[in-house]
């Protein structure tokens, strides 16, 4: 790395796989270049992770949108991509960030809030899971959904074009369904898929497979990231919009998703908003040279 001048502690974790860089600035001082990040989470000239979130007081968060949430909780998952990118949020990485919190005695409780840049979202731990109510979810085109079913289309290497739907979780996701002729595990996600129309920021793409009654297999190419092994917003994106083409009224209570890196709950709670469950680990510790 160039202008080598900071070295800090790091700590490495991952929810089904879905691995991250967090790096504490418990005093609000230290932050992160975009080249700082693609550093970090480089597999292999860096520590390797899908993204980097520092963890710092929600009053010193650079984002004065952020600063207000400080009465609500004291700590912000500031998530950047691994590509540099600031990230709105990340369903693996709150519970990620939530077991280094009380791993470091920063909170105590079974159950608290974070600070996330589309806002609060309250913790709990359950055993060998962590639970997080990721608030409000939308359609990004409740109309086109409600005539066609789908709002987009997906375009991957040898497949024609999938009917998709976008769906607003405080991130982008875009989910395709998958024929039953086409073999999941058989996709080739190294590029991005292309999807039209492309929602203004980008999108995070899930290519799903339904595997019985409330429960689905799914793949996600990330958004500034490639092919992840897990993606928490991604999980529940795609159990909303399998719920929403099986014609339900309402989503199904419990959803059961299998990601390569693991197993998922999606719960539906009321008011239109969404719970993420699953693990976290915490799986190494180190110094890092910027």
């Amino acid at each position: 790395m160039a202008d080598v001048t900071t070295a800090t502690a790091f700590t490495k974790g991952h929810g089904t796989s879905n691995d991250f860089v967090l790096v504490p600035a418990l005093d609000g001082v230290l932050d992160l270049t975009p080249a700082q990040v693609v550093a970090l989470a480089d597999r292999r000239a860096g520590i390797g992770g899908d993204g980097v979130i520092r963890v710092v007081p929600t009053g010193a968060a650079t984002e004065a949108e952020v600063r207000a949430y400080a009465g609500q909780a004291r700590w912000f998952m500031d998530y950047r991509n691994a590509d540099g990118s600031i990230a709105e949020m990340c369903g693996n990485g709150t519970r990620v960030f939530a077991a280094y919190l009380r791993r470091e005695g920063l909170e105590m409780a079974d159950e608290f809030t974070i600070a996330t840049r589309t806002g609060v979202k309250t913790v709990r731990f359950e055993g060998d899971l962590i639970a997080v109510n990721l608030g409000g979810w939308r359609l990004a085109d409740p109309e086109a959904a409600a005539a066609k079913g789908f709002d987009a289309l997906v375009h991957l290497a040898g497949l024609e074009p999938l009917s998709a739907l976008s769906l607003d979780l405080g991130n982008p996701h875009t989910v395709a369904a998958l024929p039953a002729a086409v073999d999941l595990a058989a996709l080739d996600l190294h590029l991005a898929p292309s999807v039209n129309p492309l929602p203004p920021h980008g999108t995070n793409v899930e290519f799903v497979r339904p595997l019985g009654p409330a429960h689905l297999a799914m793949r996600v190419h990330e958004r500034g990231v490639g092919e992840t092994q897990s993606c928490g917003t991604g999980a529940c994106a795609a159990a909303l919009a399998t719920s929403f083409w099986s014609g339900e009224s309402e989503p199904s209570t419990d959803w059961t998703v299998d990601v390569p890196g693991g197993r998922l709950r999606v719960r539906a709670l009321p008011g239109q908003e969404v719970e993420l469950a699953g693990p976290a680990a915490l799986v190494a510790d180190g110094v890092a040279t910027l």
